[in-house]
């Protein structure tokens, strides 16, 4: 699974999601559950608005790309760019995504998920 950042007034449940960055830079920015707190706390810090979108790219009829941040990550983190409109289909979960005290976190349901498919995976 990937993850979206958006906001909650852009999401519309059962329509294709097409966001800005898809007219203005071709693709649409993701994450994976490891790195969502970066892009969240560098470019949405005191955003109280959003919500992560969980996208099985297996539902995905456009391409996904594996490709360096903008700009590159000092740690060579690669980040999943979407090229064209996720179908409702790939959108698979919604969960809010205020900031704590710290900044931005992954959030707990999504914290646990990942980590029974990680210790799965490496069975």
């Amino acid at each position: 699974m990937i993850l979206h950042i958006a906001a909650r007034a852009d999401y519309r449940p059962g329509e294709p999601y097409r966001p800005a960055s898809l007219s203005t830079e071709g693709f649409m920015h993701c994450s994976d559950f490891g790195t969502v707190h970066l892009p969240a706390n560098r470019i949405f810090a005191g955003r109280t608005d959003l919500v992560l979108l969980v996208i099985d790219p297996a539902r995905l009829d456009v391409p996904l790309r594996w490709e360096a941040g903008d700009p590159p990550d000092p740690a060579g983190i690669w980040f999943p760019h979407v090229y064209g409109p996720v179908p409702a289909r790939a959108v698979v979960a919604v969960h809010d995504f205020p900031p704590g005290p710290g900044g931005f976190r992954l959030p707990a349901a999504l914290a646990v998920s990942s980590g029974a498919a990680a210790r799965s995976a490496g069975e």
